[in-house]
């Protein structure tokens, strides 16, 4: 015969400050695991929707995978769209994009040489990517800059700060903001966008980081590749965006796998806690437990109603905590190298999240619960 689901509820109400303690101390551990698998869920967002499979990169054979240090001639996109015919062309106009790309010291009216990225970029970088949308203002004159949303978290500056009509400086010069850019998630709304030639001026550079190439319907990235592969003298290598991307995926896998085995020592961490809280819970109630055997119910019965004590426990700790990061976590900005993100609190979160949860109501209930009831019920019932 089991007991009665209402005694368990009921042992809950009666120690409430016990009760209470431990729901903090298990909502604590849930947090973290929710903090942690939004972390990762939020880079491998944005990295997943940055890359698009109908754009094409080209920059120099010798940055490896960091186009920060690219440097290819002026004459890049001239000399790939007479080559080539697959790139996209709508009203005359190619739907190739030169950009300069670059880390560089950032400094608005509440920060000072924050580390930000700014692409130097003409009217046709919308063309290419087909994710930017603006969300107010306008696009970038001379010495204007247009900023992503994400922006001011990538520099550790407060969003009034990059407001329309703010100014900020890089490279020796001042510069209005105009407006701002969304991205759908993508890497580039922790960017700064400039014009090209005003960027080129004030870096005293004249040559590109690399085009982007939007190919035509039916168009394959093979062409390109194999034209940088037969102009060795260009010291051009071509790839797909969504490929780039996937390599930075493989890139930041060591850091997706520390945050996991984060997660684990979180859960870990939280166990040992709920051991610690539950043995103390199971220690003032060795009398009560023999009682309960000395009137006919079986160990069993006990063990059961003493988990669903701490499984009750764990799943009032997890909504707890599910509803505080669904409400003030999903979504927050994160600095992180390869710009900004956001914390994703989704399903795949809250399913770990909850998950770890219960699990630790199961696992912290069963030792103590197990340890207090192999003692005689003679040896209990003496117990002081």
């Amino acid at each position: 015969m089991l007991l009665p689901w209402e005694y368990g509820v009921r042992n809950l109400a009666r120690r409430p400050v016990r009760t209470g303690l431990t729901l903090l101390a298990l909502a604590t551990v849930v947090m973290l695991v929710f903090v942690v698998v939004g972390f990762i869920r939020g880079l491998e967002q944005s990295l997943s929707v940055s890359g698009d499979d109908d754009v094409v990169l080209v920059y120099s054979v010798n940055s490896e995978e960091n186009i920060e240090n690219s440097s290819i001639a002026a004459r890049s996109p001239a000399l790939l769209s007479a080559s080539l015919g697959g790139t996209w062309k709508r009203f005359g106009v190619d739907h190739v994009s030169p950009e300069l790309y670059l880390g560089t010291r950032v400094s608005t009216s509440d920060q000072e040489n924050g580390l930000g990225l700014v692409r130097g970029v003409t009217y046709r970088a919308p063309l290419v990517r087909r994710g930017v949308k603006i969300v107010d203002g306008a696009w970038p004159e001379q010495g204007e800059v247009i900023v992503g949303r994400l922006a001011s978290a990538k520099l550790g500056s407060h969003s009034d700060a990059l407001a329309i009509g703010q100014t900020i400086q890089f490279e020796g010069a001042t510069w209005t903001v105009s407006g701002h850019f969304a991205a759908e998630g993508a890497a580039y709304e922790s960017e700064i966008w400039c014009d090209l030639s005003a960027f080129q001026t004030v870096t005293k550079r004249q040559d590109l980081s690399l085009v982007a190439m939007l190919l035509a319907p039916g168009a394959s990235a093979a062409e390109i590749e194999l034209f940088c592969k037969e102009r060795t003298d260009l010291e051009l290598r071509a790839l797909r965006e969504s490929d780039y991307y996937a390599s930075l995926q493989q890139h930041y896998r060591p850091v997706r796998l520390l945050a996991w085995f984060v997660v684990a020592l979180v859960s870990g961490a939280g166990v040992f806690a709920g051991l610690n809280m539950m043995y103390g819970a199971v220690a003032g109630r060795i009398r009560e437990l023999a009682t309960l055997q000395a009137i006919g119910f079986r160990r069993r019965a006990i063990l059961l109603s003493l988990v669903q004590e701490g499984v009750l426990l764990a799943a009032a700790a997890s909504l707890l905590s599910g509803v505080i990061a669904l409400t003030m976590l999903n979504g927050l900005a994160v600095r992180f190298t390869m710009g900004a993100f956001t914390l994703r609190i989704d399903s795949v979160a809250i399913l770990v999240g909850c998950g770890v949860g219960l699990l630790l109501g199961v696992l912290g209930a069963l030792p103590p619960a197990l340890k207090a009831l192999r003692e005689s019920v003679a040896i209990s019932l003496k117990a002081v």
